[in-house]
């Protein structure tokens, strides 16, 4: 490892005329030319660091544009979106209202004709009744008017002679067609 150290001393004394290497002391360089090398490295690298930071300032202020812009159209979409949310909730409480009051109405026509028909029902089972009370009025004025003309017949039949008896069926005969006529 000495060697190497010594290698290295010894290339840093080597003279300049003819030979090639660095002179790593900072004292002995010449300030001139690094004066001149900063200077050429100012003067062109300016431009580059200049123009690439202009480029990134360019970019950050269309990555702001564009973000600002979205966020102006995010905020319309949910503006429209809170809007059309509020008019689906104003049509889904008229639809609520206009559904209650139709069913109270539905009620309210099935409540009356469901009075009506049972009006109706009762009317028609009246009218049966009378209808059936009249038919048995009927029949029980016929069989009591058959048994009073066969028991009339019968005592007739009994007390009177042959001329008298038919007399008696001819104004008999007589007599029931005339109630006849007015029972039809």
């Amino acid at each position: 490892m000495k060697n190497v150290t010594d290698s290295v001393v010894y290339l840093g004394h080597w003279s300049s005329a003819g030979s090639f290497g660095f002179n790593t002391d900072i004292l002995a360089t010449n300030p001139i030319n690094l004066s001149v090398v900063l200077g050429v490295l100012i003067f062109f690298g300016k431009r580059v660091l200049s123009d690439l930071l202009d480029n990134r300032k360019q970019k950050i202020v269309n990555s702001i544009r564009n973000s600002e812009e979205l966020r102006e159209g995010a905020i319309e979409q949910l503006e429209n979106v809170r809007a059309r949310l509020r008019q689906v909730e104003l049509e889904a409480d008229q639809f609520r209202v206009t559904g209650y009051s139709e069913i109270e109405q539905e009620k309210f026509n099935l409540i009356n004709s469901t009075y009506k028909t049972l009006e109706q029902l009762e009317s028609y089972k009246n009218e049966t009744i009378h209808f059936e009370q009249q038919r048995a009025i009927n029949q029980v004025r016929q069989l009591v008017f058959q048994q009073a003309l066969q028991g009339a017949l019968g005592t007739l039949n009994s007390c009177l002679n042959n001329e008298l008896h038919l007399r008696t069926i001819s104004a008999n005969i007589g007599m029931f067609g005339a109630m006849k006529e007015i029972t039809d």
